[in-house]
């Protein structure tokens, strides 16, 4: 069974839809358990091509500090948000390395809970040619007003980005993900310039919701506005949600549950 299940769905004439959902936790834990010993690209290979799931290096500091990630007591509320943005992150990576090509780049997600930056990023690359086909810009955002996070934050990062005001960074970025084609340093960055055109341009917008998002209508009500983004089409704005249907932190809550019983479970196998 696979972790996560995603499917398009309908919003509205501005909006491509998708629709995310839990397939089975046990399978979503260890993927993020693999993220957060530092084997994101191991994680990857594993979610592409469905191998087994079992860390390539194993040290006990590397376990004591994920655990330490999942574990709130004693600390901060604010720790809960981060700690909870840091899983959805995983998701959100998770959801797009399902529908990965060969020739897809995905920025890792953020080990540390608390950095800051550019949530993610994907490169798709031409099957033959050193062309970046399309670049998409991710903002996930776990929270309980999904509307609020939208229009308020998302969307001012999303305009930033269209207007250019992020350039060196998202240029920065992308060509540390091209180089991991095989491209040199000065082919990598030529062939990152098309990421600074908007006509090769996704945004993607993940938002936790719950299950009364179930309508179009609805779905379109939630991400009114992104017609801000001008110049683009449809496909170019895309609208994501995981449905959670219990109360969203104590969702998460069990997720990080299941994490650490999954790191525990490989140190126990591979230390």
């Amino acid at each position: 069974m696979t972790a996560l299940n995603s499917k398009p769905i309908a919003i509205d004439a501005d909006v491509s839809g998708e629709r995310w959902t839990l397939g089975d936790i046990d399978e979503l834990a260890k993927i993020i358990a693999m993220v957060t010993i530092g084997q994101a690209d191991h994680a990857a290979t594993i979610v592409r091509k469905l191998k087994p799931q079992q860390p390539i290096i194993s040290m006990q500091q590397l376990y004591a500090q994920a655990r330490n990630q999942m574990n709130l007591a004693g600390k901060r509320p604010q720790a809960r948000f981060h700690r909870d943005g840091f899983l959805f992150e995983c998701i959100s990576w998770i959801a797009a390395q399902q529908n990965a090509s060969r020739r897809t780049y995905l920025k890792v997600p953020h080990i540390k809970a608390t950095t800051q930056g550019m949530d993610g990023l994907m490169i798709e690359l031409h099957s033959k040619k050193p062309l970046v086909v399309n670049s998409t810009i991710f903002e996930d955002k776990c929270t309980e007003n999904p509307r609020n996070k939208f229009k308020s934050e998302v969307l001012k990062t999303f305009s930033e980005h269209h207007r250019h005001e992020r350039s060196a960074d998202l240029l920065s970025t992308a060509i540390s993900l091209i180089k991991e084609s095989g491209m040199n340093g000065s082919h990598a960055t030529r062939a990152a310039e098309r990421v600074l055109d908007v006509a090769y341009r996704t945004y993607r917008a993940a938002l936790t919701v719950d299950s009364t998002f179930n309508t179009a209508a609805k779905r379109s009500s939630l991400f009114k506005d992104y017609t801000d983004l001008d110049r683009i089409t449809q496909q170019q704005r895309v609208g994501a949600t995981f449905v959670v249907k219990t109360p969203l932190r104590d969702w998460f809550d069990l997720l990080a549950t299941r994490v650490v019983l999954a790191l525990n479970q490989f140190e126990t196998d591979y230390v």
